[in-house]
């Protein structure tokens, strides 16, 4: 099953740094990175707030484990954010790139 996944990065330097290495190890299709994101947060006990990156991610359900294990070893965050949805519908020529490109 394909999917789309979020990962919020703490800025856009880093974000580049996991988007090619998610697409160089063929874990991902396709890597948007949108900058500028203000996140607002509960964080031990406390409100707190983050200018971030959040990459969107094009890939399957079963390179999940691997895109984990890839971006815990690359982040700097103690607790990333790495959420994934699935794809249920799309552009048939699309959604079969993804497939080819993972």
């Amino acid at each position: 099953m394909r999917s789309i996944i979020f990962i919020t990065a703490g800025n856009k330097k880093e974000a580049r740094r996991i988007a090619r290495a998610l697409i160089k190890s063929k874990l991902a299709a396709c890597v948007n990175i949108i900058a500028g994101v203000e996140s607002f947060f509960r964080w031990q006990g406390k409100v707190d707030m983050a200018k971030e990156a959040t990459l969107i991610i094009k890939s399957k359900k079963e390179k999940m484990p691997e895109i984990i294990k890839l971006v815990k070893s690359m982040h700097s965050y103690e607790v990333p954010e790495i959420i994934s949805f699935p794809i249920t519908a799309g552009f048939k020529p699309y959604l079969k790139w993804i497939d080819e490109s993972c």
